[in-house]
């Protein structure tokens, strides 16, 4: 199991200690999100007009709508990917398919230039007695 991270991170201009199992890495990468938020938020002149506790709930409601969106992107990647997943299934029956009917295939023309082959060997011998028995006959 991984170990308890403590981390201490900056998050709008105050200090916090962070606690995980996730890396400082990531637990940084949270920060720094919730960061980018709040400069977002302050670029905006409405957001000045605020008490904190409507700030705090745009900033809840904004985190909640990037998450849905998020994970409405990654609902719609599993579709395509099954989607795809199917698409490779077909195609790999429909080269394993091919793939029988082409040697099917090769082994009728191997089969038929054989026969051609014989048959040319026949036409030599048959033309050849036709041609003793001209000689012999004339």
């Amino acid at each position: 199991m991984n170990k308890m991270n403590n981390i201490e991170v900056i998050i709008n201009n105050k200090k916090y200690t962070l606690r995980g199992y996730e890396s400082e890495e990531y637990l940084q990468k949270v920060a720094s999100y919730i960061n980018n938020k709040n400069s977002e938020f302050k670029k905006q002149d409405f957001y000045k007009m605020l008490d904190s506790e409507m700030k705090s709930i745009l900033m809840e409601i904004n985190i909640a709508d990037d998450y849905f969106k998020v994970r409405e992107q990654v609902r719609e990647i599993e579709q395509e990917n099954e989607e795809k997943a199917k698409e490779i299934f077909d195609l790999k029956h429909e080269l394993v398919s091919l793939t029988t009917k082409l040697s099917e295939a090769e082994k009728t023309i191997a089969a038929l230039k054989e026969e051609l082959n014989e048959n040319q060997k026949k036409i030599i011998r048959l033309e050849t007695e036709l041609g003793s028995n001209k000689n012999t006959k004339g």
